[in-house]
């Protein structure tokens, strides 16, 4: 039977990408487009010699065209085949994440066949991003489906709510959005308590970053306790606390937890109390870069554990060069600042900032503070955010423990 979707056809270069397993087809890879269609519609994709290649969302407004969302002939786009990739979603984080499934990112977008849509489960709240618009055609049937899936293992749904109030939209025809499901409960606070490894966090989903609380850092967090039990600890870009909160969980002697957001630091010091933990915590309002370098300058640091876990400093190709001086520059003032045996944490969460790159800024910034690196571990994200490696935007953080000797 003729598939009755509108057909696309690609260029050898768009065709050698999808066979390799990379979901999206560029604008200047689309050489031919045959039946009527609506932006955000399903269209087929075939080679120049007419061999099936895939089936995904198309939108002329952007430079990605079509996004690929399922490469099998035989799937009919229903409701039921929603769910089974939700379905599937949701087993995945139950079988890696355990017990931490109550609070884990639920769909990852491309990695879940889901493009441009993200889902984070804090507790019994869900709060969502979408950035495409195939997505944004079909979020009230996912959100549905989505509640109706967790009810089965389970778990209670009391609200989503949607985090699309990001200027990216823009690149898909899409306006900034943010707002309550009307599904479910809209007359919620906005903000939610939830444990991490043990330690109790106000998340604030509709004020604060992304969708409310970094969850991708997870298990590196754990990792630096061992490091920081005993030590004199400063965490930079602090955002929440989580870091410096692990750290003082973990039995540091001292721990300071630094941010240029005034509220990010109060909102740390309102998760310090939450956990008993304000006893040996600093905080200060400043910017990251200006700190440490008033630290080196006065020539003595009391800090024996530098955690450094600064925003994304590139979010394109084109600004790699200024994110690169930006790191090194933080790192190689963090390493002057250690004496011998002193401990970093450092990490990137740009995809931008590959692996290589990142490896070579740390090996110039300790040249240039005349100190080695004794790596302790290499980590990425925690697998609720998991890596295709056919699919290298899935695959951005980098995070280092060292010892400087």
């Amino acid at each position: 039977m003729e598939r009755q979707l509108p057909k696309g056809y690609i260029t050898p270069k768009g065709e050698a990408a999808l066979r390799g397993g990379h979901p999206w087809v560029y604008s200047d890879e689309l050489t031919e487009l045959s039946g009527n269609y609506e932006n955000g519609d399903l269209v087929d994709i075939y080679s120049a010699k007419k061999r099936f290649l895939g089936t995904g969302f198309i939108n002329d407004c952007s430079k990605i065209r079509v996004r690929i969302i399922s490469r099998n002939a035989n799937d009919k786009f229903d409701r039921e085949f929603y769910r089974r990739r939700i379905r599937y979603a949701l087993e995945y984080r139950k079988t890696v994440m355990g017990e931490d499934f109550a609070c884990c990112r639920l769909i990852f977008g491309e990695a879940d066949c889901f493009p441009g849509f993200t889902v984070d489960k804090f507790g019994d709240i869900l709060v969502t991003q979408v950035l495409s618009l195939g997505i944004e055609r079909i979020k009230e049937l996912l959100y549905g489906l989505l509640v109706e899936e967790l009810n089965a293992l389970g778990e209670k749904t009391s609200a989503i709510y949607e985090r699309s109030d990001v200027k990216i939209r823009e690149l898909e025809g899409l306006e900034e959005y943010k707002g309550f499901w009307n599904g479910l409960r809209t007359d919620l606070p906005g903000v939610t308590e939830i444990t991490e490894n043990g330690i109790k966090f106000s998340v604030d989903y509709i004020n604060g970053q992304k969708t409310g609380f970094f969850l991708d850092q997870k298990y590196n967090r754990l990792a630096i306790r061992k490091i920081a039990k005993g030590r004199t600890v400063l965490d930079c870009f602090t955002h929440t606390g989580a870091f410096a909160l692990n750290a003082a969980a973990a039995g540091a002697k001292l721990v300071n937890a630094v941010d240029i957001s005034e509220d990010a630091i109060e909102m740390t010091k309102n998760n310090a109390k939450l956990n008993n933990l304000a006893e040996n915590m600093q905080f200060t309002t400043a910017n990251v870069f200006d700190f440490l370098t008033e630290l080196y300058k006065a020539g003595k640091s009391p800090y024996d554990f530098i955690i450094l876990d600064p925003p994304a400093f590139t979010k394109s190709s084109g600004t790699v060069k200024n994110a690169i001086r930006g790191y090194k520059e933080i790192n190689l003032k963090a390493m002057r600042l250690l004496n011998r045996g002193g401990y970093l944490a450092t990490c990137s969460c740009s995809h931008f900032m590959t692996e290589p790159l990142f490896k070579q800024m740390l090996h110039d910034a300790a040249a240039d503070a005349d100190v080695s690196l004794r790596q302790i571990e290499a980590r990425r994200q925690s697998p609720d955010h998991p890596i295709l490696w056919n699919v290298p935007e899935t695959d951005y953080l980098k995070f280092y423990i060292f010892q400087v000797v």
